[in-house]
């Protein structure tokens, strides 16, 4: 076993764990060529890298002379969660050795901090600006230090904190030992790594920017005013004993989780306007299974390990294929499988096609599950629950108390019974659009003759603003949620444009684009400005091709102008 090269007592804490084969980075981490240098390795989250970290640190604290009371090993990691569950990881692995672990995190009281370091301690774990902090104040002491491990290193430097990391670095003794574990290597990491690593061995512990092979990726094609409802579906569709739900603001957190909580969803946030408190609070109900579902920001989400997560879903789509393949990586961990669902609104579909593309990511592309699909679901749930149940041996006791029901109510009424207690307080599936009526609607749109009615809307933009159907048309589908097809003829005049929506879409397009405009609706949420108004509904339709037949405007400079 790979293993067996460890301290005895290292080796028997990993058994105790479970731990029977290293995992890749683990592996690289061990081998002979590495001990005693510096290391830039390559990991993806959930690839055991905190083991492999703690493995490769561990002879400098197994040293007799190092039992001075002062830190031997210092981590830095990006988030308090990060920080507190990376404590818990090297506690039990450093446990047969007696070494103290520390945690140093934002949020928590200072003072705790300073006695606990002040005690005496051997490993030191915490966020860049607590550690700045105590050392610049005399309670970390660090001159004893033979290993400094930046934990996702390229998560420090996109949350802004190189000015604190290199500031730690610069304290810490020039002959320590760096570790710096990034998902990716990007020029800012390839730079820091230059200055403050001596001779760094590069691992790859795993191909840098692909995606997990224990990922199945699964993109839906929702309408865009609902996507809240076809998150409800999801959820209760693979009914994952934890899920993940993606959002982009802090706000959208809140409505999403009061939302899910009001239909009957165990659900908890995580973002960055909640204090310590209540993120351990909501990080606990998860892991003992209070709450199912947790809605995050994708700052309140980095570095989180959760339990039995199988299921992470992308509400509001990702900025980057980076982000797309850090939130899908919070599952299919250590070996387990896992189910990724990006939530795509009609509008967005190119985008989450080239965000895909970049990710190297392959999704089978469905719609979400319909209500009656969610039911079927259940079925095939409760009948291998009830089967399960069924094939357990009974008491006595148990089999004369059956007896007794069936000769009292029967059979199916029994197994009646049983199904509701089994099916317990599931949340109700949520009615959705069919979107096969929605692209009829489209085909009816192509023929203008067979459509029945437009509605007439108008936009405080005209000549005098450089209007120009050519973005206009693009814009109005974008701002109104609604398809090319959907829009009749547009007439610019000078201070303002008359356009006309089908009847069948008018209620969407209307509900869409008198909300304030947001980076949701595909565009960069600062047309704010631009006011469009119902003006007349239930008109007759002209006949002929509805699209626009004018000239285009173009402006005297040739160029072509867009709101915002």
């Amino acid at each position: 076993m790979p293993f067996l090269q460890l301290d005895p007592r290292l080796l028997e804490t990993l058994e105790n764990r479970g731990y029977a084969e290293p995992t890749p980075v683990q592996d690289a981490v061990l081998k002979p060529e590495t001990v005693g240098r510096d290391l830039l390795v390559s990991a993806q989250t959930g690839s055991g890298k905190t083991v492999a970290y703690g493995l490769a640190a561990a002879p400098a604290l197994m040293d007799p002379d190092g039992r001075t009371g002062r830190p031997r090993l210092l981590v830095v990691a990006p988030t308090r969660e990060l920080a507190l569950q990376v404590r818990e990881e090297l506690a039990w692995l450093y446990a047969g050795f007696g070494a103290r672990v520390v945690a140093c995190v934002g949020g928590t009281d200072m003072r705790r901090e300073r006695r606990a370091l002040g005690m005496g301690v051997e490993v030191v774990v915490g966020t860049p600006g607590r550690l700045r902090d105590h050392i610049e104040r005399g309670s970390l002491d660090i001159a004893a230090l033979r290993t400094v491990v930046l934990d996702e290193a390229d998560e420090m430097l996109d949350l802004g904190f190189r000015e604190d990391l290199e500031a730690i670095l610069d304290a810490t003794p020039t002959e320590r030992r760096t570790l710096l574990f990034s998902a990716t290597v990007p020029r800012g990491i390839a730079t820091l790594a230059k200055r403050y690593q001596r001779g760094a061995m590069r691992i790859e512990a795993t191909a840098g920017g692909e995606p997990h092979g224990d990922i199945e990726y699964r993109a839906m094609r929702v309408a865009p005013l609902e996507v809240e409802r076809a998150l409800v579906n999801v959820l209760r569709y693979f009914e994952a004993r934890g899920a993940l739900v993606f959002c982009a603001t802090r706000e959208t957190v809140a409505r999403l989780q009061g939302n899910l909580m009001e239909r009957g969803f165990a659900a908890v946030a995580l973002s960055g306007e909640l204090s310590q408190a209540e993120r351990i609070r909501a990080l606990q109900a998860l892991r003992d299974g209070r709450a199912r579902v947790c809605v995050a920001t994708d700052v309140a989400a980095r570095g989180i390990d959760l339990p039995d997560l199988g299921l992470v879903v992308h509400a509001d789509l990702p900025r980057d294929a980076a982000t797309l393949l850090h939130r899908s990586g919070r599952t299919g961990r250590a070996g387990r499988k896992g189910t990724c669902v990006l939530l795509v609104p009609l509008t967005r579909r190119r985008a989450a096609e080239r965000l895909l593309g970049e990710a190297g990511v392959k999704a089978a592309w469905s719609n979400p599950p319909t209500a009656d699909e969610v039911r079927a679901k259940d079925r095939e749930r409760l009948v291998h629950e009830a089967a399960t149940l069924a094939a357990e041996d009974g008491l006595e006791e148990d089999l004369a108390t059956a007896r007794m029901l069936l000769a009292a109510s029967g059979p199916e009424a029994i197994a009646a019974a049983l199904v509701r207690s089994l099916r317990g307080a599931r949340p109700a599936p949520e009615e959705l659009s069919s979107l096969a009526d929605r692209s009829a609607e489209r085909s009816r749109m192509e023929h203008p003759r067979a459509a029945a009615s437009y509605v007439l809307f108008r936009v405080n933009i005209g000549r005098s603003a450089n209007a120009d159907p050519r973005w206009l048309l693009p814009f109005l589908c974008r701002r109104g949620h609604v398809s090319r097809h959907e829009i009749g003829r547009i007439r610019v005049r000078a201070h303002e444009t008359e356009f006309e929506v089908a009847a069948a879409a008018a209620r969407r397009f209307a509900e869409a684009a008198t909300r304030p405009p947001s980076r949701d609706d595909g565009g960069d949420g600062d047309d704010g400005d631009v006011r469009i108004a119902l003006v007349e509904a239930g008109r007759a339709s002209p006949p002929g091709d509805m699209r626009p037949r004018f000239r285009p405007h173009r402006p005297r400079d040739g160029r072509q102008h867009a709101p915002g």
